[in-house]
């Protein structure tokens, strides 16, 4: 079936930033330290910016926001999540979630039509702009243990509300795609089968640790539905580039001991190859014929160009080979290509 996607992303916006830490997760970011980063990712030649109402809980989007709506609209591609409505509240809880955070806001689940329609409103507002080019339906996902019920509860309320919706909104020209933003495989198996999605972003599954899943399962039902991707999370938040926690949550810092054991097998083979293993990590997420884009996070302007460096590093083949040698990628998985 022909990917939908494939012609709407320029090759300028293959490689993106992910607006996660900008919205204060792990630590405190400033308006400045922000406004360093993305004119930093800018400068580098990043055109594509990922962002949500839930990273800071609106923070972030306003931060995207102060940045480019300066620029011109047609030169970038931005993505939002939906499903996650903010309301500003003096007495709000913003810092059970964002602890080094200071928004305003309390959320509140909404996956009905209603709902995705007020919260591109809201992004709208937030960022400062005319129009949001991919909308994602964000974490309606059994790892998500906020939601009010079970995650199929709230699947099936998208079912008939968010994603007919999206649908419409897409095909009258007001968004260009759409799609699910989770961390787990079976809700965008479901959205694949059951609605008509575009693009997903696939977060913390196709990684250097963690990727046989996606490989075997998920993308070859995408190709039979001519479904792309956007994989988000490639360093597992982190991890593979030294950080002391594996993906998010409250309980990120609470590492299985057979991924730590991986990636230290996985350093000690960089070094023999000098190979930046942040690096490898990042080109081999990009790597498969259904991913249109990669998108990383950063909060400082130096994050900002190591990660746009990256992806114009050379790296021998033999690194990859010594992988696949001692089993700690999938024998299947597609290797980055060598720079022109």
């Amino acid at each position: 079936m022909p990917n939908r996607t494939q012609q709407m992303i320029k090759p300028e916006f293959r490689f993106g930033l992910g607006g996660v830490p900008i919205g204060s997760e792990f630590e405190v970011v400033t308006d400045e330290d922000a406004m360093k980063t993305l004119e930093a990712s800018w400068n580098a030649g990043v055109r594509y910016f990922d962002t949500s109402p839930w990273y800071g809980l609106g923070s972030a989007e306003r931060r995207f926001g102060m940045f480019l709506h300066n620029q011109p609209r047609d030169s970038y591609m931005i993505s939002t999540k939906v499903g996650k409505l903010l309301k500003a509240s003096p007495r709000n809880d913003s810092r059970s979630n964002f602890p080094y955070g200071n928004s305003p806001n309390n959320v509140a689940f909404d996956y009905t039509a209603d709902g995705v329609k007020r919260s591109i409103e809201d992004s709208l507002q937030r960022l400062g702009i005319d129009r949001i080019d991919v909308v994602f339906v964000h974490d309606i996902s059994s790892d998500n243990k906020l939601l009010p019920r079970p995650w199929q509860e709230e699947f099936a309320v998208a079912l008939k509300g968010a994603f007919p919706a999206l649908s419409r909104m897409r095909d009258e020209g007001i968004i260009k795609a759409w799609g699910i933003g989770v961390n787990t495989p079976e809700p965008i198996l479901r959205v694949m089968s059951e609605s008509d999605p575009d693009v997903c972003l696939l977060a913390s599954q196709y990684s250097l640790i963690d990727h046989a899943n996606a490989l075997n399962n998920v993308f070859p039902v995408a190709r039979q539905r001519g479904v792309s991707f956007v994989v988000g999370s490639a360093l597992n938040a982190g991890f593979i580039s030294g950080s002391p926690r594996y993906n998010y949550g409250k309980n990120s810092w609470d590492i299985p001991a057979g991924h730590i054991a991986k990636r230290d097998k996985l350093r000690a083979i960089a070094a023999q190859f000098g190979v930046d293993l942040r690096t490898a990590a990042l080109q081999f997420s990009a790597a498969p014929d259904v991913v249109v884009a990669l998108i990383v996070g950063a909060h400082t302007d130096e994050q900002a160009l190591a990660n746009a460096s990256s992806m114009k590093a050379t790296i021998p083949p033999a690194f990859w080979e010594e992988l696949k040698r001692q089993q700690l990628i999938e024998q299947s998985a597609p290797l980055p290509l060598m720079p022109t």
